[in-house]
């Protein structure tokens, strides 16, 4: 699993969701990747989703692979205790990323 810590260009994170943007380019990419988290209301926080400003960035595995390791990564900052939270990284993922 990469690490992020050393590649982060931004990151904002609230009870009110967030996201951590890094750069691509030590991964052999030019361009930025971001995992983020929206609110959806009544306390709840929604699935994690990552973007990403290369074309077509979803056709490459590589970064496919960057974008899932990078939510699970945002999940363990949000959630260092998957115990507490009662939230599981899949259980997370399953549910919406937007209430629109």
């Amino acid at each position: 699993m990469r690490t992020f810590e050393d590649k982060i260009i931004r990151e904002k994170i609230t009870s009110r969701g967030g996201g951590v943007e890094i750069d691509l380019q030590e991964f052999g990419h030019n361009g930025q990747m971001t995992a983020y988290q929206n609110y959806l209301g009544g306390g709840m926080l929604g699935g994690i989703a990552s973007d990403c400003n290369i074309d077509n960035w979803k056709e490459d595995d590589d970064l496919v692979e960057i974008a899932y390791e990078l939510r699970k990564y945002f999940h363990g900052v949000t959630n260092p205790d998957d115990s507490v939270e009662g939230t599981s990284f899949e259980q997370n993922q399953k549910l919406p990323i937007s209430a629109y």
